[in-house]
């Protein structure tokens, strides 16, 4: 199963801290990560990642805010960081975006739950499922069901493109 079904809403600083609460409680704890995220300009969504555990190449198809998208992940030696960044540097890729993110993940009714604070971006939930090309419809209406389940509405699309958009373009000036 190599299709990622995800939604994500922005949410308050406030209500970071009752979800975080809240899954504590009702979900199952997983990990708490730091996480530094670099994307590069290529016609792809492709980005390696350091976090607290490992480094990684992902790859993944379609558009950043697509609810469903293609997902390739390779994971590496967490010190294998830079030797990912020179290379795609050396194949003559630019580093477009760097995110710095404190993720908390759990599981929680059969979903990964993220509870993200990105600096310099805000805070996010964010609801996955691993799925085939078969399910994905099911699976992105079940996390719409869970999202519901929390009182949360989804966050619009375009608004995460504005979002990413004013990111993208300040970054350096945001982090």
């Amino acid at each position: 199963m190599n299709i990622e079904v995800e939604i994500k809403v922005f949410i308050s600083e406030e209500k970071y801290f009752e979800l975080l609460d809240f899954f504590r409680v009702h979900g199952e704890f997983l990990k708490e990560d730091y996480q530094e995220t670099y994307y590069f300009d290529a016609d792809v969504d492709l980005r390696i990642q350091r976090n607290d555990y490992f480094s990684k190449l992902v790859l993944k198809k379609g558009n950043i805010h697509d609810y469903q998208r293609e997902e390739y992940e390779v994971k590496f030696d967490r010190n294998e960081f830079e030797k990912l960044e020179k290379m795609f540097l050396a194949l003559g890729y630019k580093v477009a975006i760097k995110w710095f993110r404190k993720r908390h993940d759990f599981r929680w009714e059969d979903i990964e739950v993220s509870v993200d604070f990105t600096r310099g971006y805000g805070y996010i939930l964010e609801l996955e499922r691993k799925s085939d090309e078969i399910n994905k419809e099911l699976d992105l209406q079940i996390l719409k069901d869970k999202l519901a389940k929390l009182d949360l509405e989804l966050t619009p699309r375009e608004e995460f493109d504005r979002c990413f958009n004013h990111y993208k373009e300040n970054w350096q000036k945001l982090v």
